[in-house]
């Protein structure tokens, strides 16, 4: 186990705690409702299942994992056990912990639990640290100046150059504070060897420019300017 984490279980439970948050975290952390008025959910993007949290001095985030399309319709938050490495919770928390070793601008991981509903499903979920005065990128599309779309063409490129696959890059999986962007959400995300290509980050490029498009309300010569703005920041970080 990395020194990084602190792993506690309680019959079908289990936490991975950073150890700054050592003997605060407990399962009730996990339960939105338990925080009463310090729980906010949070309003951009995503699938619902998100709330900004207030514990003491600390601004967190609670992540509920949640499925999407027709299997949602099925079950919302149970997943398929196969091995306690591969919960989605216990994998993004050290993922994270990579990026943030790594220098990349990602919030810290404060941490992580699953519960076993039975020997094959789990539900999980994650806590971490809240990038306070951040806005979604898209909330920002329609003003943010050809040089800051330049620096976020560069950040993404640290990434990409540190190896780090984002599963989902959309504009509200970036946040903008001043000159500074950071991705959240790293669920499924993981880093690449050198030697695995590079389609994957042609890929995070034409999800990003996706959902762009989707913000906006379609093919603009604005959009056109923008992402050339990006691709320059982009092309020029070695």
């Amino acid at each position: 186990m990395a020194e990084s984490e602190i792993c506690i279980r309680e019959r079908a439970s289990a936490m991975l705690i950073h150890p700054d948050y050592k003997g605060r975290v407990t399962e009730e952390w996990f339960d939105a409702d338990a925080w009463g008025k310090q729980a906010r959910p949070v309003s951009s993007g995503g699938r619902g299942g998100a709330w900004f949290l207030r514990a003491g001095a600390d601004r967190l985030v609670l992540r509920e994992y949640r499925r999407g399309g027709l299997v949602a319709k099925v079950s919302l938050s149970a997943y398929l056990y196969t091995r306690e490495s591969e919960v989605r919770s216990f994998a993004e928390f050290r993922l994270l912990n990579q990026l943030v070793s790594l220098g990349l601008p990602v919030p810290r991981p404060v941490a992580a639990w699953y519960r076993k509903l039975s020997p094959l499903q789990y539900r999980a979920a994650i806590i971490i640290e809240q990038l306070e005065g951040t806005t979604p990128l898209a909330d920002l599309f329609q003003t943010m100046a050809s040089d800051a779309w330049a620096l976020l063409g560069a950040t993404i490129r640290q990434f990409h150059d540190a190896g780090v696959r984002h599963a989902d890059l959309n504009c509200f999986n970036v946040l903008v504070r001043g000159d500074e962007f950071f991705l959240i959400d790293f669920d499924k995300g993981d880093i690449r060897r050198a030697d695995s290509g590079p389609g994957w980050k042609a890929q995070n490029l034409s999800r990003l420019r996706r959902s762009l498009v989707k913000v906006s309300g379609g093919e603009s010569e604005a959009l056109q300017q923008r992402w050339q703005s990006f691709l320059d920041g982009y092309g020029h970080t070695s």
